[in-house]
This record gives C-alpha cells, structure tokens and sequence, in this order.
C-alpha cells in the first residue's frame, strides 16, 4: 500500500512539475492592434511557437499604451511602431536594445466621392491641407497609437491643427475606428495591413498613398534587466531574435491576405 502510494504521490509530482514548467513557456507581448487586426500574429506565432515551444500572449493596444504596460514592468517584450518613442525608450533605459523589424506604409482612406479631392493631390502634406480646408469629416484613432503619433505629425506638416466639429477623436483601436469611419462616411489614416484586412469598407476607399513621410517602420525592444529583473528576459530574447532571424523574416514576407504581402521584413 505504501509502496503503491508513494508511486502516485510521485506521480502527482512529477506532473505537477511538468504543468509548472510548461505554464511558465509563455511571453507576455505588448504590441499595436495593426499586428494583430491585420492577422500578422495568428500566421507567424505557431510557427515561432513549433520552433521554440514559447507560447506568445498578445495585449494589442496603441503603440503609447504598450509603451506604458513595458514601462511599469506588465510585459516581456514589445513589439511596436513609433521609432522616435523607440529610441527614447531606449535612451531612458527602459530597454537596452531595439531592432527593425518589418515596414508597411500608412494609407489615407475615405469616401468614393472624395469631397476634398485627395485623389489629385501631389503629397501627403497637401492631402491633409485639403481635408482641413473642405472641413471634411475625419475619424482619428485620437489614441496616441504610433498611428496617431503619424497622424499628428503629418497634421503638423501640413500647417493644420485639427480642430473642429469635422474632427472626431475616437480613442479606439485601428479596426473600430475604421469601422466607425465607414458608418461617417469619413476620412481615416490607416496602416495599409488593417485596411487590406478590413472587412467592412462600405463606401470607403483607398485615395491616397505612397509619400515618403508615410512610411511605417515596426520595431522589437528587449526590455531591462535592470529596472525589471522579474521579466522573462531569456524567454523574450528567443523572441527577438527570432523576429529578426532568416526564419523569422521569411514568415513575415509570407503572410498575405489576398494574395497581397502587408509586411516587408527589414531586418538589418
């Protein structure tokens, strides 16, 4: 009896043991709603998964919230779209390294008529000029996502500051505010993998596109040690470098919906 006992009991641990270890093969990952609308992270995560038995957990909120979950330790890793906040993250030791890793661009999407006539215009600049002057409706994320950050940089860049009833300020994710854009019938900046993705286009379409100053870079930040030893560091660091390896680029230059590529890996 005793002896049977005992082999249970050892049982019992031994799974114990494995489940711990097992529950403990995961990453929390604070990255933006563009990775995670557009379906990037379901094609890529089983496969860094099958590669490395670390399972990914995805908070997907603006790119100034996952700055903020990083910062108060909430996170193993980000993964995000605002290189200047990078940087300075970076510099204010909340990180101790950053790398691109992927690029797209950022789209202005809205109404077929296109009353403010976007379509003619010779620059992104301009386009956002012409939006303010028709004081056409436009739906802004207004949720300091590094989409937003963009936005109000190329606002700026135009000589505009948005102000108004025609400017309404949403404080929500890239696909509601697209869907809320699409119910206005009104003018939105998109990351073009959102959009492509987007199911619910309504009257919206594609108008502009292709200036320089729209360009998207995505970045992956392995967080300090120092100010969050508590942090699965080893964990996330398989991650990161994954993210950036031969294997870990080609998955992202694989994902397409549509057929139409929505990441362009770049690595250095």
């Amino acid at each position: 009896m005793n002896r049977t006992l005992n082999l249970v009991l050892a049982g019992i641990t031994s799974f114990g043991l494995t489940f711990s270890a097992h529950a403990e093969d995961y990453i929390t990952l604070a990255s933006t709603t563009s990775t995670e609308n557009s379906g990037l992270f379901g094609s890529i995560l089983p496969k860094f998964e099958d590669a490395t038995g670390i399972e990914v957990r995805v908070v997907a909120v603006g790119t100034g919230q996952a700055f903020e979950i990083a910062r108060r330790g909430d996170a193993d890793s980000l993964l995000v779209h605002d290189t200047a906040g990078e940087q300075r993250f970076v510099e204010n030791g909340f990180a101790s390294e950053r790398a691109d890793v992927m690029y797209n661009d950022f789209v202005l999407i809205g109404p077929a008529d296109d009353p403010a006539n976007i379509r003619k215009a010779q620059s992104a600049a301009e386009a956002f000029a012409a939006i303010a002057k028709a004081e056409a409706l436009f739906a802004s994320r207004g949720d300091d996502s590094g989409t937003n950050r963009a936005e109000l940089r190329l606002w700026e860049n135009a000589g505009v500051e948005p102000d108004g009833d025609w400017y309404r300020e949403l404080g929500s994710g890239m696909g509601q505010t697209l869907n809320t854009a699409a119910a206005m019938d009104a003018y939105v900046m998109s990351d073009r993998a959102t959009w492509v993705a987007f199911e619910n286009p309504q009257n919206l379409k594609l108008l502009f596109s292709g200036d320089r100053s729209m360009f998207n870079q995505y970045g992956s930040l392995l967080l300090s040690e120092e100010k969050h030893p508590h942090l699965k560091h080893d964990l996330a660091k398989q991650w990161h470098n994954w993210l950036i390896s031969e294997d870990g680029q080609q998955a992202i230059a694989d994902f397409k919906v549509d057929g139409q590529q929505l990441f362009f890996p770049n690595a250095k």
